[in-house]
């Protein structure tokens, strides 16, 4: 491919709220800063990208993510051996709980929550495992005006202790923990995010971190808070992904949930993931 000149491919939406599937591109291979843009482009217009038959060794992985932005380590689990910023993400045979298994966008209770998050599938099961992202530019442009509008006074305090999120990593912390990881974690951030490339804004909370609204006490924010968890993962405002070996996904933690469904108990799911470092919500 001549120097400077942008690959071709093809982007195909998933659903009408968020996500495509691109086509046409072999990620092993060194990209032109043009199709690095584009890939970029495609990736802020539809929130989440989903690419298959890509079987990326660790250091191409790592590549992929630096052309999107940069790698940070998980607090909470190490990475694999020689390369940190990728983080195991594995149900075994025996396990009931997988990693992440409930609605979330990433590590919210960091002051600088990360920008992206990208998986690659090294296992999979025969059947089961897919995962689901919501578009929360639309669970917010979905709510009425005078909502929106109180909304956007408030903030909100997540925590890394809340019940239902801590026993999903459980398993991975008891076998490959950070020393070095706090008990818990904790930060205050607005609950309606303005996106700092598309200057869109998003509702900013999620059932696994959200734990009250600031200057309101948890018995306080639950009823709003409750509703807020339901309406955000509308099946509307959702797709869903059917993981092959080799397959890649990569979202916006700024606009986008996800939640890995937990339908596979008796088999082997093996994911590894990179975050890029993000700036502080406003």
């Amino acid at each position: 491919m001549p120097a400077g000149q942008p690959a071709a491919f093809e982007v195909r939406r998933t659903a009408g709220a968020l996500g495509a599937e691109v086509h046409g591109i072999d990620l092993r291979e060194d990209q032109s800063p043009e199709t690095v843009a584009a890939l970029r482009e495609a990736w802020l217009a539809h929130g989440v990208l989903f690419f298959r038959d890509q079987p990326l060794s660790g250091g191409q992985f790592l590549r992929l993510a630096r052309w999107f932005g940069e790698p940070v380590e998980y607090p909470f689990v190490k990475g694999l051996d020689g390369f940190p910023v990728i983080t195991p993400v594995v149900k075994l045979e025996h396990e009931r709980n997988n990693f992440g298994g409930i609605w979330h966008s990433d590590t919210t209770y960091l002051e600088q929550p990360p920008m992206a998050s990208m998986l690659i599938a090294r296992e999979v099961p025969p059947y089961g495992g897919d995962t689901l992202f919501a578009c929360q530019y639309s669970a917010l442009e979905a709510l009425s005006p005078a909502l929106q509008a109180t909304l956007a006074t408030l903030s909100a305090v997540s925590t890394s202790a809340k019940a239902d999120v801590s026993r999903t990593r459980e398993d991975r912390i008891r076998d490959g923990g950070r020393a070095d990881a706090r008990e818990a974690y904790a930060a205050e951030h607005p609950v309606v995010r303005t996106h700092p490339e598309t200057e869109r804004r998003a509702l900013y909370v999620n059932v696994a971190h959200t734990a009250r609204f600031a200057g309101w006490t948890e018995a306080e924010s639950a009823p709003l808070l409750a509703f807020l968890f339901a309406h955000q993962v509308r099946p509307e405002f959702t797709c869903r992904f059917r993981w092959e070996s080799g397959s890649i996904a990569i979202w916006d933690n700024r606009c986008v949930q996800h939640n890995p469904v937990n339908d596979y108990h008796g088999q082997r799911r093996v994911m590894h993931r990179i975050t890029l470092a993000g700036d502080r919500p406003r």
